[in-house]
Parts: structure tokens; C-alpha cells; sequence
């Protein structure tokens, strides 16, 4: 059984036990998290529509954080001598499936 949830601004595809990096939850380490599905698969059954999907939930525990690799930006305007260095590494939480409940 898998199911697709939604989670900042991006799909994930989550079977029980799996672990990933979400975009941050600001949920502290070792609390629980739970996602409405936009969809469950459980063999040959597919459940998609709001209706089928009302009781569904998948629950994480938040293992802890990571951040992401660095990027480098470079502004240079010619003429001026106008130039800016920045940069930007991303937090993530990392989260474990604990559980993906179907209610019928």
C-alpha cells in the first residue's frame, strides 16, 4: 500500500517505514505529523476522489532536520560596478511513515 501526499507545495509518494526530507514543519523532533492523501493504492484498489479519500490519513514521526546543499548567486551590473555575492541553504525536516490508514 502507498499514497501521495502534499507537503510544502510539492507531491511525495510514501510507503510505510520510508524516511524523506520534507520542506521544514517548524514540529518538533519526535512529535507526530499526519497528511490528507490526494491518493491511496492498495494492490489493485485506487482511491482518488474526496469522497473515497474522507477518513484516510498518513501519520510521520519527525526524526530531525537537515538542510540542503548551498547556492551560490552572483548580481553584477555592468557600468556601475555594482556586484552582490549570496546565498542560500535550505532546511528540510526529515520525516518517518508510521502509518497509512484507510477508513471505509
Amino acid at each position: 500500500m502507498y499514497a501521495v501526499i502534499k507537503t510544502g507545495g510539492k507531491q511525495e509518494r510514501v510507503e510505510e517505514g520510508q524516511r524523506l526530507a520534507v520542506e521544514l514543519l517548524g514540529v518538533a523532533e519526535g512529535e507526530e505529523v499526519s497528511f490528507s492523501p490526494l491518493m491511496l493504492v492498495d494492490g489493485a484498489t485506487v482511491l482518488s476522489r474526496p469522497a473515497e479519500l474522507a477518513g484516510a490519513r498518513v501519520t510521520a514521526r519527525v526524526v530531525g532536520e537537515e538542510k540542503g546543499p548551498k547556492i551560490h548567486g552572483f548580481v553584477y551590473k555592468p557600468k556601475t560596478r555594482g556586484r552582490r555575492k549570496w546565498g542560500h541553504r535550505q532546511r528540510y525536516s526529515t520525516i518517518q511513515v508510521t502509518s497509512i490508514s484507510r477508513e471505509a
